[in-house]
């Protein structure tokens, strides 16, 4: 018994943290599940909150609603010749959408580089929720089979029991060593 507890501890200290952390919950009867989300979300820094943000809104219908309108307007405005500050072919309006483009680019690959790390949060989570799930269902099985085993036991113990009194019945009522007649 003692060699199989030294066993065990040395398994447990071979897993790794988060193995391990999920045995100390479920050993302790703590839950695993919590809202990754929100406290991913709660460690976030103002200028990443604000890049999730305008990379929502950057890739939204009404971006490209007031994109398009905006540009409409501009070169409505630009197309009335000696008011116009930018006339054709627009070289303002291109240089401004080249900065817009330069600038939102890497503010979406930040936000979608957070998204992926939300991502990767939310598979560890699975994963120790799913690995706690296992734990509890081999647990469960133990216990059938501890259960099973016991109501064996129990039966044939029934069954010896009636075997023993039906003997002693055909021995007190004599048919116990005679041939049956037909």
């Amino acid at each position: 018994m003692a060699a199989e507890n030294h066993n065990l501890v040395d398994e447990i200290r071979g897993l790794g943290r988060v193995e391990r952390n999920v045995i100390h919950r479920f050993i302790h009867r703590k839950p695993v599940a919590r809202d990754s989300i929100a406290e991913y979300s709660s460690q976030m820094t103002f200028g990443e909150r604000l890049a999730d943000r305008v990379a929502t809104f950057g890739g939204s219908w009404t971006f490209i609603g007031l994109f398009l309108g905006a540009m409409v307007i501009w070169i409505v405005i630009n197309s009335r010749g000696a008011a116009a500050v930018d006339p054709f072919p627009y070289i303002l309006l291109n240089l401004m959408l080249s900065c817009l483009a330069a600038l939102q680019a890497p503010v979406i690959m930040m936000s979608q580089n957070r998204q992926a790390a939300k991502d990767r949060l939310d598979a560890q989570h699975d994963y120790e929720v799913n690995l706690k799930a296992e734990m509890e269902i081999v647990a469960l099985h133990f216990k059938m089979d501890e259960l099973r085993e016991k109501q064996w036991a129990l039966l044939m113990e029934v069954q010896n029991r009636q075997t023993e009194l039906l003997t002693k019945l055909c021995d007190l009522h004599g048919y116990g060593d005679r041939p049956a007649t037909s």
